[in-house]
């Protein structure tokens, strides 16, 4: 009796953690920037980057993340793409200051992307 519940007790332990495990990794991605782009307001230089979002799909509320430190907030569209992304990319548009802004951002392997639309800023 006493080992059937110690065996219930780990089991729905490592559940719980699983699925923590799941939503951490279902709400964060990462990415590189080649080049300085804006991002809502913020003017991103080149680096390593990391995106998490809170809500599900249409709006979602963005903070990108350097070295630990929110670096950047802005809204975007998270939409879901036909197949898994085959690596992580940014998709830049030119703005008419000539001026580069993250219009998309796709995760490796995932077949959520993120949609930033002058709008959504």
């Amino acid at each position: 009796m006493r080992t059937t519940g110690f065996l219930a007790f780990l089991c729905a332990f490592a559940l719980s953690l699983s699925t923590l495990a799941f939503a951490k990794a279902k709400n964060e991605g990462s990415f590189d920037l080649a080049q300085a782009a804006s991002f809502g307001s913020v003017l991103l230089q080149p680096g390593h980057y990391k995106a998490e979002w809170t809500g599900t799909n249409g709006t979602v509320a963005v903070s990108l993340i350097r070295n630990g430190k929110t670096v950047a907030t802005t809204k975007a569209e998270l939409k879901e793409l036909a197949r898994p992304a085959a690596n992580s990319a940014v998709t830049l548009q030119s703005t008419p200051s000539h001026n580069e802004r993250i219009e998309e951002i796709q995760f490796n392997n995932r077949k959520e992307a993120l949609f930033l639309s002058a709008r959504a800023s």
